[in-house]
């Protein structure tokens, strides 16, 4: 179950820079990465294995979600989201959202975009969501700052991270009713991925564990200890393994659910953000690489 390091990808002044979430588009084939110090995009071939070209004017960008041909991106800086085609790499549209958007969902079937917000200036942290062709508008207070968010295969739930109080969210697409709030026995839950064939969401917290629970009930049923504070965290579907990023000292922990086995992959100090390049790749963002760590997880 060990990572194994394919290669690198260079992105122009990537050292000593600062990422945050990306991800990988099945349609175009392309991963989209959050520069989040250049106020930019980068965008990766990954059947080339190389730069395809960086985007600008996306101010404090905080992270990249994607669905068939769609990208959405939050914008701390400008309190916004926008829609790219992955194709053609326009900016199809932009929506104002609440101060510091950063967790985000699309689910491009629906035309529904969701970010998740921190607030700014006294303003309540709240989840909102977005028609992304009729522009319809749905926003619900949150108990506390948001993390990352996924939803499950059918994309009728959206399960939500809060820091504190450290628990998962779990509201009703298309209209964020019936919210329920599942308590996390670990502080700071942050990263979060889904095994929706399993039905478990994996948590990974501030207090370096990874806790296990029930998608549908949010029963914890294991907790996993890690090397450190983590960030984005992937569960593929492939190999059963659960990749948790911790940018200091600069490691991958993969826990296979199914034993608790652990494997630690050194990467660099700072690179606390990934990608799953489904099925057997694995993008860690490394400043200290000048760009991306590719790691196999065959």
């Amino acid at each position: 179950m060990s990572l194994k390091t394919i290669g690198t990808i260079a992105i122009p002044n990537a050292e000593g820079s600062e990422f945050d979430h990306a991800a990988f588009d099945a349609k175009s084939r392309r991963v989209f990465i959050a520069h989040t110090a250049r106020d930019c995009v980068e965008v990766i071939d990954h059947a080339a294995g190389r730069r395809l070209a960086t985007l600008p004017g996306f101010p404090g960008v905080a992270g990249a979600v994607a669905d068939d041909g769609q990208i959405l991106i939050t914008n701390r800086g400008s309190a916004s989201i926008a829609l790219l085609d992955a194709g053609t790499l326009e900016t199809r549209a932009t929506y104002k959202t609440g101060g510091r958007p950063n967790g985000a969902v699309i689910v491009a079937r629906s035309g529904l975009g969701i970010a998740a917000c921190i607030g700014i200036d006294g303003e309540a942290p709240t989840l909102q969501l977005y028609g992304l062709n009729d522009r319809r508008h749905v926003s619900i207070d949150l108990p506390g700052r948001p993390r990352w968010c996924v939803t499950d295969a059918a994309a009728e739930r959206i399960f939500l991270c809060i820091r504190e109080p450290s628990m998962v969210l779990a509201a009703r697409l298309p209209d964020l009713g019936e919210v329920t709030h599942w308590e996390v026995p670990s502080a700071g839950a942050h990263g979060l991925d889904i095994d929706p064939a399993g039905g478990r969401l994996y948590v990974a917290c501030d207090d370096a564990t990874l806790v296990e629970m029930s998608s549908t009930s949010g029963e914890v049923t294991n907790v996993w200890p890690i090397g450190g504070p983590p960030d984005v965290t992937f569960f593929n579907p492939a190999t059963g393994l659960v990749h948790v990023a911790i940018g200091e000292p600069g490691l991958v922990d993969s826990i296979d659910p199914r034993n608790g086995q652990t494997t630690r992959t050194v990467t660099g100090a700072g690179a606390h953000t990934t990608a799953l390049v489904a099925p057997d790749r694995l993008y860690v963002i490394s400043p200290a690489h000048g760009g991306i760590l590719v790691l196999s997880d065959a």
